[in-house]
């Protein structure tokens, strides 16, 4: 191999080791899994307003969750039907035989619980 090769490639593998490797975003490592919440039982930590798919024997099949450093609002609909709900942390709301807690709010994130425990 020539001088000149050698050199080019010592340069071309310098260059890569010093690009840094890019790290997941964080925004894509907190998405909540709102598949699990079909059933009416799941934990998520949310950081945005959701919409997800309930079992319809709940009478409602949609849930909307939005909040703020204060509260959660809870909106469900379904055919022909709709409610809604607002409540603060570590307060519960139950609708329709789903019970939201919020077990953590800021004005970033809410972590809550949906159960159909009670």
């Amino acid at each position: 191999m020539s001088a000149t090769i050698r050199t080019a490639a010592l340069a071309v593998a310098a260059s890569i080791a010093l690009v840094p490797a890019i790290a997941p975003t964080a925004s894509a490592a907190a998405k909540p899994n709102l598949r699990a919440c079909y059933d009416g039982n799941c934990k998520i930590t949310i950081t945005k307003k959701v919409s997800f798919r309930i079992d319809p024997s709940f009478v409602f099949t949609k849930l909307t969750i939005s909040f703020n450093a204060s509260g959660v609002s809870v909106q469900s609909s379904g055919p022909g039907v709709s409610g809604s709900s607002y409540f603060s942390k570590g307060s519960t709301s139950t609708l329709n035989g789903i019970t939201i807690s919020a077990l953590s709010l800021s004005k970033k994130k809410a972590v809550l619980r949906l159960s159909t425990q009670g």
